[in-house]
């Protein structure tokens, strides 16, 4: 029996077992969500099948065993967050083809000098502060390329072999993913914290509580990680002619077009409609950031350039939407919910309650490894759907306000280092080398969790307003 095929089999063993031995302190149907639960969290990291159709399992077991009413999880692959990655989706769709995506990026290197510390400035800085407003899977694969390119262009071929691809594509993926903290639009999992926390709630989320909430951990982590990668060995001290290859590079793309900046403005229209909602929401109260994002990225297919043809076409949309990432995306949001609606976040916030935990350094301590841990093994996006909903209910049963909380659980998960997996999958599959990765990016998570947990025990602390929402006070 092959390796795939154990693995395979070894999921629904796991939630057998794991439904066997919890039933009791959990219920059937509350130790039936933990298997499922656990059950995803093995083949995301063993993928023996994609993580796409593991994204599926919550509403296929659903089905054969009735844990939770079906349409509760169904609703989840078609939600308000899935709206959102579409429209923004479609947004930036159309920037490869007419080269905008390209010209962002060149202009923002092209002011890199030859020396390496420069380049891993620019590098990640760049990596990181676009990943704050686009997606920071899309970042690190717009990224990657051209960093590729310039290594090639500066004498070096073999990328798997060229020390100073090291630390440039460590740069660009561990930048993005950093980068995907610092606004709800980083990335899928923060728009499954989201939701999650508007089910809570009651009420719309505005981003700009999320960019004030978390800047201070955003701005501490990236200087740690700009410090780290700085204090890195360098084999190589300079490569020369990078700035003349961006700068070439970017005189080859001309003048900027008039399809470019139609694409501008409309992105730039979305993030001040998904910034600016706290002005607007009495006035329209359904156009949600999520709809903003639809209605404009939509009007790509509407708009038309000098030769008569759409900005986007259908066809194009089917083909580069990441349909696998909304499924997985979906998942985790139904594994929330199947959590939640089964009870088992309830039983297992009251055992960590048992804990004698009362919100102080230690709560903050294990929420932080939990979520960090299996955002590591997994995907940030699983980790928001698992631990979310525990910390939630924990903080309901010690009377605890969670608005602090669920920030330091977003701070947790968001940037993981260790692992190729998800955003940071790309620079390997580019050359870069998975054990390098795996033993300096051992120390830097170590080094992010002692932040989150520093800034989150401060800003509880210190900071009232850190407990407090534009549409939620506790």
């Amino acid at each position: 029996m092959s390796k795939k095929t154990l693995q395979i089999i070894a999921g629904p063993v796991i939630m057998l077992i794991t439904t066997l031995l919890l039933q009791d302190a959990l219920t059937l149907k509350g130790a039936q969500a933990v298997g499922v639960l656990i059950w995803t969290i093995y083949w995301w990291g063993a993928r023996p099948v994609h993580i796409a159709v593991t994204g599926m399992m919550p509403v296929i077991v659903n089905a054969l065993v009735g844990i939770v009413p079906i349409s509760t999880l169904t609703s989840q692959y078609v939600s308000s967050s899935i709206i959102l990655v579409f429209g923004s989706g479609l947004l930036i769709m159309p920037w490869a083809k007419i080269g905008l995506d390209k010209r962002l990026a060149l202009k923002t290197l092209s002011i890199i000098g030859p020396s390496m510390k420069s380049q891993i400035v620019v590098w990640l800085l760049a990596s990181t502060a676009i990943s704050v407003v686009m997606p920071n899977v899309a970042v690190c694969a717009l990224m990657t390329p051209i960093a590729v390119s310039m290594l090639k262009a500066a004498g070096y071929d073999d990328i798997k072999k060229a020390a100073p691809a090291v630390p440039i594509l460590l740069c660009i993926g561990w930048g993005a993913g950093l980068g995907g903290v610092g606004s709800p639009l980083g990335g899928a999992m923060n728009l499954v914290a989201i939701d999650l926390l508007q089910g809570y709630t009651g009420v719309e989320f505005m981003y700009i509580d999320w960019v004030i909430k978390i800047f201070p951990y955003f701005f501490f982590a990236t200087i740690a990680l700009l410090t780290f990668m700085l204090l890195m060995p360098l084999k190589v001290k300079t490569l020369e002619g990078t700035k003349d290859y961006f700068a070439t590079a970017y005189k080859e793309l001309g003048h900027m077009k008039k399809d470019e900046k139609i694409c501008s403005l409309l992105f730039m229209l979305a993030l001040i409609g998904a910034f600016a909602r706290p002005w607007y929401q009495d006035i329209m109260p359904m156009l949600e950031p999520a709809y903003v994002f639809l209605i404009l990225g939509s009007l790509a297919f509407f708009i038309t350039n000098k030769k008569d043809s759409p900005l986007l076409t259908w066809e194009e949309a089917q083909k580069n939407t990441m349909w696998g990432m909304m499924i997985l995306f979906g998942g985790g949001l139904a594994l929330g919910v199947l959590i939640n609606g089964s009870g088992a976040s309830a039983a297992l916030a009251d055992i960590v309650t048992s804990m004698n935990m009362d919100g102080g350094l230690t709560t903050i301590i294990i929420f932080t490894i939990a979520a960090r841990l299996i955002g590591e093994l997994t995907n940030s996006t699983a980790a928001a759907a698992i631990i979310i909903p525990i910390m939630l209910q924990f903080c309901v049963g010690l009377g605890l306000n969670p608005i602090p909380y669920w920030f330091i659980v977003v701070m947790a998960y968001n940037a993981e280092y260790v692992l190729p997996i998800s955003v940071r999958a790309i620079p390997v599959a580019y050359g870069l080398d998975a054990n390098i990765m795996f033993k300096r990016g051992s120390l830097m998570t170590v080094i992010s969790m002692v932040i989150v947990v520093i800034v989150g025990w401060v800003c509880l602390q210190y900071w009232p307003e850190f407990g407090q929402l534009s549409n939620f006070v506790y």
